[in-house]
């Protein structure tokens, strides 16, 4: 395949525009509290040093709605004039105010009018089942005029962790069901002449991820869509393995043509991120060009690989973005990396680590965890450090690390133990779908979860 870049509309998003021949944007997102305004407005003077596009924050409230406008103001007054977004989740009437104050606002099909998933199975007519359409209608159109009459752009944001339970029930956990959860908002937004509309659909799953953007791709083509894509692998992790994760699935698609604005989501600062979504972005075209290569390589389920690139992170990236669909397609199961410069020891751990990003062979622990926003109320980062120390000799378990309940019981679906913000100080701890201990201590949660786990083994 030679790369050619899809062919999108573009959305508006204050002065900046996304999709159609503008370049791919990069964005991050603060994980400062909102109502913080100095903190917010430091921390996004640093991701717009870094190189960031778009800043995006959590407005959980009407309060955090509001204070957008604080931001936005300090912002533009010290000459920092990138366009603000704001991130709503289950409470509709926020997205009103923060449509205007924000050139952009993130809305969560999941939970934008269904209740917050539970996993309950429910029944619906088909009657009944377009009476819950109306209802999207109802709260979606007043918002769009809103936007029409601040010039708001609106990203619609489907998340795999965060699908309504009556999406799961009417068309399962299933890229179908992904793709219709975003569909639903798409034609209302078709039908009431509302252009300035990013998609993005997101999981910490790469094959999930992956397979239902090429999806909805299809079906917005199939019905006369053609808006822009932010792409992202949400709950990456942090470190090599949250790079090469974000890599083999944004970079899949990258090297496709798909995608016009993206991000990579590190347990990390959030200008820590900047760079890496640089890099991806400026090896596309390389990329797609090795891919071809290593797909003409493939031999006794094998995919080849060859670099001389001296810089361990820039190989690394390269190699996960040029064999990412490759694996994910299943085209191929194992991997060989070939680089004069890096031991062959060293090789073979960077191609398990590709490997298990693409979920096919998993050679250690596989850490699921979110990069934290607003919402996150205990030290994600320390967390992660020692949940990982602890943990890091459990080949192949999955442990799902996530800020708040937005994403984090649905993102850790197939996880085998949870982690979970429940409140201020307090934590949730899962195995698999279930809720085992509620609102426990932060100070405890930590050593309940290795006890959870360790007693669970012994039972083995």
């Amino acid at each position: 395949m030679s790369y050619k870049r899809r062919v999108s509309s573009i959305a508006h998003v204050g002065q900046l525009g996304i999709g159609g021949d503008n370049p791919i944007r990069i964005q991050s997102m603060a994980t400062i509290d909102t109502n913080d305004t100095e903190g917010c407005v430091a921390q996004a003077k640093r991701i717009i040093d870094a190189g960031g596009e778009l800043v995006r924050f959590t407005t959980q409230g009407t309060r955090e709605a509001e204070n957008m406008k604080n931001i936005s103001q300090r912002l533009k007054a010290d000459g920092y004039t990138v366009p603000l977004v704001a991130d709503v989740h289950f409470t509709a009437r926020v997205a009103d105010v923060a449509a205007c104050y924000c050139e952009k606002v993130r809305i969560n099909p999941g939970n934008y009018v269904d209740p917050g998933r539970v996993f309950k199975h429910l029944e619906y007519t088909d009657a009944e089942y377009a009476d819950e359409l109306k209802k999207i209608e109802a709260k979606l159109v007043p918002f769009l005029n809103i936007c029409k009459e601040h010039h708001t752009a609106v990203r619609i944001g489907v998340n795999h962790g965060s699908l309504s339970d009556r999406i799961m029930s009417r068309y399962g956990d299933t890229p179908a069901g992904i793709v219709e959860s975003c569909m639903e908002f798409l034609r209302i937004c078709k039908r009431e002449n509302f252009n300035d509309v990013v998609i993005s659909i997101k999981a910490s799953n790469t094959v999930v991820m992956v397979t239902t953007v090429r999806l909805l791709v299809e079906t917005m083509d199939h019905e006369d869509m053609h808006y822009p894509l932010h792409l992202g692998v949400t709950e990456a992790g942090e470190g090599e393995d949250g790079r090469i994760k974000s890599a083999v699935g944004i970079g899949a698609l990258l090297t496709e043509g798909i995608g016009d604005t993206i991000r990579v989501s590190l347990s990390e600062e959030p200008e820590c991120e900047i760079p890496v979504a640089r890099q991806l972005v400026d090896n596309i075209e390389a990329c797609a060009i090795l891919r071809e290569k290593a797909e003409a390589s493939i031999a006794d389920d094998t995919i080849t690989i060859t670099l001389d690139d001296e810089d361990w992170q820039t190989m690394q990236l390269k190699v996960a973005m040029a064999t990412g669909a490759l694996l994910i397609d299943r085209k191929a199961h194992q991997l060989v990396i070939n680089n004069p410069h890096f031991s062959a020891e060293r090789l073979v751990g960077l191609a398990d680590a590709i490997l298990q990003a693409a979920r096919i062979k998993f050679t250690k622990t596989e850490y699921i965890s979110c990069p934290g926003c607003g919402r996150t109320l205990y030290n994600l980062q320390d967390t992660i450090a020692r949940i990982k120390a602890a943990t890091s000799h459990l080949v192949g378990l999955k442990i799902g690390i996530m800020g708040c309940i937005v994403n984090g019981p649905g993102e850790m679906a197939d996880a085998d133990y949870g982690y979970v913000g429940a409140g201020r100080g307090k934590i949730s701890l899962y195995r698999q779908k279930e809720c085992v201990a509620k609102n426990i201590p932060e100070a405890e949660a930590v050593e309940r979860l290795l006890q959870l786990i360790d007693d669970d083994r012994k039972k083995q």
